[in-house]
């Protein structure tokens, strides 16, 4: 493509979202950015400090003095960094997973985080990747889609990572985290888990994620050339 554009890939825990948006960066030579990772990296030095996650305006403060970058390894596998520590598997942990939501809905902490974002799409040619891309970090971006699963679906997806971490969950567990995970996602005040009203929704449960690469890259390929 000749135009280089933003793209924002947003949807609940467990759609596929982060290896799509990985594999769609690759494809097109684009900066992929993982909102949720950095929002994972800031639940995890709030859990470490034993700072109450109710507190937001401790937590607003805890979002604006870490340092968090994120890096590409050779296996083009995402590598984050909290404060220059490689926390890349740690942030996946299930206690950082059953926490995070509570950080994310903070309003001082999601300013902080949404300002960083935006710096980092700066220049065009990016795949923004999270809950509330399209909505509230990149609204002027000009491809948007939301991507969604079965409950059922994504607990298997959520199960087999974990399992490839060498952890073992149950899955009606798995089930339960994802349902109490999106209802705070879409019931919290700020910037609430929804798709923006000019998102393509694309429904994975039944597609590889080669399959939904294939398709996003047709749809902005149709309108760029």
């Amino acid at each position: 493509m000749s135009k280089r554009v933003c793209i924002t890939i947003d949807g609940p825990a467990g759609a596929g979202k982060s290896t799509v948006a990985r594999m769609l960066a690759r494809r097109l030579g684009y900066l992929y950015v993982d909102t949720g990772a950095m929002y994972r990296a800031v639940a995890l030095k709030a859990l470490r400090a034993g700072i109450d996650l109710n507190d937001a305006a401790a937590l607003a403060e805890l979002a604006a003095s870490v340092n968090i970058v994120l890096t590409t390894d050779p296996r083009e596998v995402t590598r984050v960094f909290l404060d220059g520590e490689d926390v890349t598997r740690e942030i996946r942990s299930p206690r950082v997973s059953q926490h995070v939501s509570l950080v994310a809905r903070a309003a001082g902490v999601r300013s902080e985080l949404v300002r960083r974002q935006r710096e980092m799409a700066r220049g065009a040619g990016v795949v923004m990747e999270g809950r509330d891309a399209g909505t509230v970090i990149l609204p002027e971006a000009q491809f948007k889609f939301f991507l969604t699963a079965s409950e059922e679906e994504r607990a298997r997806r959520r199960q087999a990572d974990l399992k490839a971490a060498g952890e073992e969950v149950p899955l009606a567990r798995l089930k339960e985290e994802i349902k109490e995970r999106d209802f705070l996602d879409s019931s919290r005040e700020v910037a609430p888990l929804r798709p923006a009203h000019e998102a393509q929704v694309i429904d994975c449960s039944h597609m590889r994620a080669e399959e939904v690469v294939e398709f996003i890259i047709s749809q902005v390929r149709r309108k760029t050339g």
